[in-house]
């Protein structure tokens, strides 16, 4: 038996093929665009994502028989507002989780209505990237477009509906919104009147693992398919904790791809007292906290490629030796697109510092790793104010295949990072939801016992730890410094 798991990032579409025992079997990627209208502003066409998907899905099935596919999951980037008419039809393109666009609507929501009552009515503040700003956004500026709205999804809700004509989404996805109550487990009545939409525009909630449907018959026809089930899948943080055993209380994932995310699991529902962290649903059914950097492997692709004018990332590292560890005198604010956690501030901007006529380009560029290090840690201060002693992490993403890195963050962080064997997140979560949801296995948690294994561990050393200790306590002090100059300069 076979499962598909699709994992709809920013960039492209990654689709793996997995038998019922984990095995990885095939996988396949294609691109779509980005679209930048202003400063700060991203989106995307959803119509590009499902023709990669379609394509993907041909060249992913070509040499396999198909009609032993019996599952697809898809794992997806969160926050994304794709709304549609009463045709079904896409209104216009999906504003995208790192688009800036709604600060104002972002300052009413948390001061006009009020961070209390919004963490009351959702468990979280608003952020620019959720999407509840976004539908305020659309509300002020595109009201014909507002008007329009027939349904209000998400991006990997997009696929299930193309996939299956059902609109739905998961809790853990639905959590990002700002429209969802995340305690309860329902969409907020508050939240919805704030934005002036109703719950008939909004789709149907389901578990990760749930069936929300099976492929349409004229999707399984033209891939050779035959009653294939379609689970509700996950927001892509969620749908890789899964993908890397991050299911039991207190366990933590770090991913290191175009963001940068902390995820702690949890049984039980907990916030923050600051609402610096994201408390979500989990795909397992139970809750878990999440610190998101807006800019992660995206700092290093920018200073790599755009500054440098160099895709080899090999060679940019292999200069740097581990006596200049944490003993390097540049800081950098990796705040590319602005900073989500735990700073919320959509003027902050990237920045170096310490830079002296000593320097040179691999210095710089030590900096950038160890800045988006840092950013991390920031959640990671959060997580241990609430009381959570994290000793140990599952790395993913496509910035933890670089072991310099992964060797920096262990020490930035003071803990044992744990690299599972399959480095697939996002979409190997899907196929393991999938799996659940097909009845191969019994919960969530089982999947993942059964299934994720650890190939590697990247372990702290007392020396590196205590000098990136000292550099650290340095960094924190200089967010604070420039915030005020930010708001002059965006």
């Amino acid at each position: 038996m076979y499962y598909v798991g699709i994992d709809l990032g920013t960039s492209s579409v990654k689709l793996l093929l997995v038998n019922e025992k984990g095995k990885i079997l095939n996988t396949v990627s294609k691109e779509y665009p980005l679209y930048f209208p202003n400063s700060g502003w991203c989106e995307q066409d959803p119509n590009d994502w499902w023709s990669a998907c379609e394509s993907g899905l041909k060249d992913l099935l070509k040499d396999y028989d198909a009609s032993k596919v019996k599952g697809i999951g898809v794992g997806g980037q969160m926050h994304g507002l794709v709304i549609l008419d009463e045709e079904d039809k896409v209104i216009r393109p999906c504003i995208l989780w790192n688009d800036g666009r709604s600060e104002k609507e972002v300052e009413y929501l948390n001061k006009g209505i009020g961070k209390d009552k919004l963490s009351l009515y959702t468990a979280n503040i608003a952020f620019a990237g959720f999407t509840a700003p976004k539908i305020l956004w659309l509300k002020n500026n595109e009201e014909e477009n507002f008007k329009r709205i027939k349904k209000i999804m998400l991006p990997k809700d997009y696929i299930n509906y193309k996939l299956t004509g059902i609109h739905c989404t998961d809790y853990s996805d639905a959590s990002g919104t700002l429209l969802l109550d995340v305690k309860n487990k329902c969409w907020s009545k508050e939240m919805l009147d704030i934005c002036g939409i109703n719950i008939k525009q909004l789709p149907k909630l389901y578990e990760s693992y749930d069936v929300v449907g099976k492929a349409k018959e004229e999707i399984a026809n033209k891939y050779g398919m035959k009653d294939v089930i379609v689970v509700g899948g996950a927001g892509d943080n969620a749908a890789a904790a899964i993908g890397t055993g991050t299911v039991t209380n207190g366990s933590c994932n770090i991913s290191l791809g175009t963001s940068g995310t902390i995820f702690i699991s949890n049984n039980e529902f907990k916030v923050d007292r600051f609402n610096s962290l994201h408390s979500f649903v989990h795909a397992n059914g139970k809750y878990h906290l999440m610190g998101c950097i807006l800019s992660a492997a995206s700092c290093n692709r920018w200073f790599a490629e755009e500054i440098l004018k160099t895709n080899n990332y090999s060679l940019l590292q292999e200069n740097i030796t581990e006596e200049m560890l944490g003993n390097n005198n540049i800081y950098f604010l990796p705040y590319l697109m602005g900073e989500r956690s735990p700073i919320n501030d959509t003027n902050a901007r990237g920045s170096f510092i310490g830079i002296d006529m000593h320097n040179n380009q691999t210095d710089m560029y030590l900096s950038v790793l160890e800045g988006v290090a840092f950013a991390i840690r920031d959640s990671f201060e959060v997580a241990k104010d609430l009381g959570i002693n994290i000793k140990e992490s599952m790395i993913c993403g496509g910035g933890s295949k670089s072991p310099l890195w992964r060797k920096i963050i262990a020490n930035v962080l003071g803990i044992k990072l744990a690299i599972p064997i399959s480095e697939e997140g996002p979409g190997y979560g899907g196929a393991m939801l999938a799996m659940v949801g097909d009845g191969i296995y019994p919960s969530v948690e089982q999947c993942a016992y059964e299934l994720v294994n650890i190939k590697a561990y990247e372990i702290p050393k007392k020396e590196l730890v205590e000098r990136y200790e000292e550099k650290y306590l340095k960094y924190k002090k200089i967010y604070p410094s420039l915030k005020e100059l930010f708001k002059e300069i965006k």
